[in-house]
């Protein structure tokens, strides 16, 4: 059985230029979401064929705007997660996917990481990966269009 390869660490420079994105793509997701109580979950497929998995649950309320987030540790992991997800040396893939809890069903939209910035996920693919596994217990989302995240160039 082959060894799983060894991860590079990224340059300074990369690694800095990722957290800004980080910053400004959690900052439009956060805007883009609007108010309510959202979790929002990364998977990332590392390149040694681990995976990682980050989850944080964020209340957020745009008027003024004011963001809570109910465990800063996970937030923080989540934050680095998606640094090294958008810097992309160490992350072959990763999926972001943010649920809104909404009455009747929670709705949820969902991103991938693609050239160092959040794409919208296509629908289909994000509603087979959220529909319940056959008799485990859970709530169903109702799955909508992603929006497009602005990308600033600093």
């Amino acid at each position: 059985m082959p060894a799983r390869p060894d991860l590079t660490r990224p340059e300074d420079a990369s690694i800095a230029a990722a957290m800004n994105r980080t910053l400004d793509a959690l900052a439009a997701l956060v805007l883009e979401l609007g108010d309510g109580e959202h979790t929002i979950n990364l998977l990332a497929q590392r390149a040694d064929d681990t995976h990682a998995r980050a989850l944080a649950d964020l209340s957020v309320n745009t008027g003024p705007l004011r963001m809570a987030v109910l465990d800063e540790e996970e937030f923080c992991a989540l934050r680095m997660l998606l640094v090294f997800a958008l810097e992309g040396s160490t992350v072959r893939s990763a999926v972001l996917v943010a649920t809104t809890a909404a009455e009747p069903n929670p709705r949820a939209c969902g991103w991938t990481v693609h050239d160092g910035w959040l794409r919208p996920m296509d629908t289909a693919d994000l509603q087979l990966a959220v529909i319940p596994c056959p008799d485990v217990p859970a709530v169903e989302r109702e799955v909508y269009d992603a929006p497009v995240l602005p990308l600033r160039h600093r």
